[in-house]
């Protein structure tokens, strides 16, 4: 039985790098129907809103989504409708592997797993401004929020993730020696979860001491999680150890729901012109086809990705080639077989 996914093409390059993955889904075989919706800028400009209601309840019936690239809107009410959707639908997880897939970089054989936890910290966006005199803008003030429950679940996420994919070691990175609350309450907490699991490594780190072992000897990290703020940062720095944002799937992970993105912006500098990499989204397809139980045709997918990047005839620019999206795409194909 096909299982339904939403399909949100997005903006900037966002159809292009959509259409291209959802052809190669289509010749890989992978049994899925798709249910266009609309979103961002698209959405704003043709039906008034950012994140259209029929959008949210095809989400809603599908459980899974597919996301190209959103651009929030200036005014729109929204501060990022990206935020937006993860906390409608509690996808409280966001996982983002970096596996080197172009060979001679800096760094060979990279093959990390960073684990964020998506709903809490800064990102709650409470903060105001605090007047001083006549100044009404003197001092601005942000909130942390972090709960026990918020972090027990994510901590249990990345350990039950290192045990069913094979992954030897978990990694909590946080400040705890500044932010004795929040950050303590994340590390006590993550303490706490590791004992259920002697099965698996634990070791806490420091979070700007776990940028520099990540650029230092990044072998010696594994499956990293961390809060929400922390996570975004050091997710961009783990995608630059294998190329870029080009090669950086996400997956936003709920109980009841998930949402599988690329972590690339909407690049409009480069939209219409046919040159943009589409491995990004192609690559979180894949973390999706493993979501519904099709890890299959997720591994063929992959194994053809490698196939054409690294025998570099078939390359677009941001690899150092002259290919089209559409050339790029037909290679992949092509490789399936």
């Amino acid at each position: 039985m096909s299982t339904t996914i939403t399909v949100i093409p997005g903006d900037g390059i966002g159809p292009e790098v959509t259409s291209a993955t959802v052809e190669i889904l289509q010749a890989s075989g992978a049994d899925l129907d798709y249910d266009e919706q609309l979103g961002g800028v698209t959405a704003l400009e043709q039906v008034g809103t950012p994140l259209p209601d029929e959008t949210l309840d095809s989400i809603r019936r599908t459980r899974v989504a597919l996301k190209g690239p959103l651009t929030t809107p200036s005014g729109s009410g929204f501060r990022s409708i990206n935020v937006a959707l993860r906390k409608e639908f509690d996808l409280y997880s966001n996982v983002r592997p970096a596996r080197t897939i172009v060979p001679g970089g800096r760094y060979e054989d990279i093959d990390l797993v960073l684990i964020r936890e998506n709903t809490e910290g800064l990102y709650v966006g409470v903060e105001h401004y605090i007047g001083m005199g006549d100044d009404p803008r003197a001092a601005a003030e942000s909130v942390m929020i972090v709960t026990r429950h918020g972090t027990e679940r994510v901590v249990r996420y990345a350990f039950e993730y290192a045990r069913t994919h094979d992954r030897r070691k978990v990694t909590v990175a946080h400040k705890a020696n500044i932010l004795k609350y929040t950050q303590g309450l994340i590390l006590d907490v993550a303490k706490e979860v590791a004992t259920d699991y002697p099965d698996i490594e634990f070791e806490d780190r420091i979070i700007d001491a776990t940028a520099m072992l990540l650029v230092l000897d990044p072998y010696r990290l594994d499956v990293l999680v961390m809060e929400n703020m922390f996570g975004d940062i050091l997710s961009d720095l783990m995608a630059g150890l294998v190329g870029g944002l080009g090669f950086a799937p996400a997956g936003n992970i709920g109980t009841d729901a998930a949402m599988f993105e690329a972590v690339h912006g909407s690049a409009p500098d480069i939209a219409g012109k046919g040159i943009a990499n589409p491995t990004g989204l192609l690559l979180s397809a894949c973390m999706m086809l493993d979501h519904v139980g099709d890890m299959e045709t997720a591994a063929r997918i992959r194994k053809a990705v490698d196939t054409v990047v690294r025998r570099g005839d078939v390359r677009t620019a941001d690899m150092g080639g002259d290919a089209s999206t559409k050339e790029y795409t037909r290679a992949v194909i092509k490789a399936l077989f």
